[in-house]
């Protein structure tokens, strides 16, 4: 092991377009259900966008909040209040000195909504109309800041932008404060709320995203020989990490341990991964290193694979070169195809759903995979879980983003 203070799981939360909580979520993922569906027509008539579907929230965070609440946060806040609340009661609302309790909540954009309504809103010449409180809804940092407000956390606020890995990171950040001593516990994760025509429009004017307008269900098809994009999706993803030590003294349920951090940055290109996958492979292996983890050891690996023509099998070969021939057994599985890609609150999503494969010994299937790529040098799950083996076991979470950043993490069961 790395020598460093054991940092587990005690608590889950999470809102995605496949439930309003973890458990719905989970089982929705483990059934092979899509939340990809059909966006507000109305949007694709009056600005000319080229899509028509989105996989979005499948509860409204606004069914969920007071109104209050809602009227002071942008979405995105409004998802990590949402999971943040449930990761702390399934946690059991542990008792903690303040000053020892951290949030680091991360999102990859941040109030975009917030920000793109109050130009609307400024278009018609009257400042006045703007809301009072539109410069702390619009901060990226306001997700985090209200989850330390909630909980009254003063151990540190912190939300840690790099992209579609921002989620991971986060949890990553916070598994290093825990090991510094820094906090006993912090609330940790990732959201995002930008189904919204203009990042709708950005994204598809860089190519990057599905448009499958016949098939929303299926559009987002990691390793499938006809993939052509991801879905755009939201919602948010948190976890609850305590010291070891702290956890045992409170008789906290555990559900696994993040055992290694790897982060690296490509410097390469502001958006095409690095082709050799250096950076990706430097986080895996500096992952493993850090967990202490031999590769045979990792059964179940949690992929990026966002369904770009070029970044899954690039993720694919650097994963191989990681594992070498211990990765024919290990079971892959990309849970993008059902989830579509909740950007900043990607990696935390996936890490939730990391956890409950090692603690629940199955890994979630890929779904919308009719034509394998004949280049995926990788155990594809498809269609249908699969069972892991008892005992000791590993798993690797993969997180990449815009701007070369690579984020790696080792979930280890306990």
């Amino acid at each position: 092991m790395s020598g460093f203070t054991d940092v587990v799981v005690t608590g889950l939360g999470a809102t995605s377009p496949l439930g309003g909580d973890v458990r719905s979520t989970w089982a929705a993922a483990l059934a092979g259900k899509s939340g990809a569906r059909p966006f507000d027509p109305e949007w694709v008539e009056r600005y000319g966008l080229p899509l028509t579907f989105a996989a979005s929230i499948a509860v409204p965070s606004t069914d969920v909040l007071s109104v209050p609440e809602v009227k002071r946060m942008d979405p995105s806040a409004q998802h990590a209040i949402v999971a943040a609340r449930q990761a702390w009661a399934d946690a059991g609302s542990p008792e903690v000195n303040p000053e020892r309790l951290a949030a680091v909540v991360s999102s990859g954009i941040g109030g975009i909504q917030t920000t793109l309504n109050a130009w609307d809103a400024l278009q018609g010449g009257n400042a006045r109309r703007l809301l009072p409180m539109t410069v702390p809804m619009m901060m990226p940092n306001s997700p985090a800041a209200y989850v330390s407000l909630d909980l009254h956390a003063r151990a540190g606020a912190h939300a840690v932008v790099s992209a579609c890995a921002s989620g991971s990171e986060a949890i990553g950040y916070a598994v290093e404060m825990i090991r510094l001593g820094r906090a006993d516990i912090v609330v940790a994760g990732g959201t995002e709320a930008c189904i919204h025509p203009m990042p709708i429009a950005a994204f598809a004017a860089s190519r990057t995203l599905s448009l499958r307008n016949d098939d929303p269900a299926g559009a987002s098809r990691p390793y499938d020989v006809d993939r052509d994009g991801f879905v755009l999706g939201e919602g948010a993803g948190v976890v609850v990490l305590e010291s070891a030590e702290h956890a045992a003294a409170r008789g906290a349920r555990v559900y696994a341990r993040i055992a290694g951090v790897g982060m690296s940055a490509d410097g390469y290109h502001i958006t095409s991964p690095e082709p050799s996958g250096d950076g990706q492979i430097r986080a895996m292996r500096e992952a493993l290193r850090d967990s202490g983890v031999a590769a045979r050891d990792i059964v179940h690996l949690n992929a990026h694979a966002t369904s770009t023509v070029v970044g899954d099998l690039i993720e694919a070969r650097s994963v191989r070169a990681v594992l070498g021939d211990e990765a024919d057994h290990v079971a892959l599985s990309a849970t993008k195809s059902m989830t579509g890609h909740l950007l900043g609150g990607a990696g935390a999503l996936e890490t939730i759903f990391t956890v409950l494969a090692i603690q629940d010994r199955v890994a979630p299937p890929t779904i919308n995979v009719a034509n394998p790529d004949p280049e995926l040098v990788l155990d594809l799950v498809r269609d249908t879980p699969r069972e892991l083996p008892a005992g000791d076991i590993a798993a690797i979470n993969n997180s990449f983003g815009f701007g070369g950043h690579n984020v790696a993490l080792v979930v280890t069961s306990v």
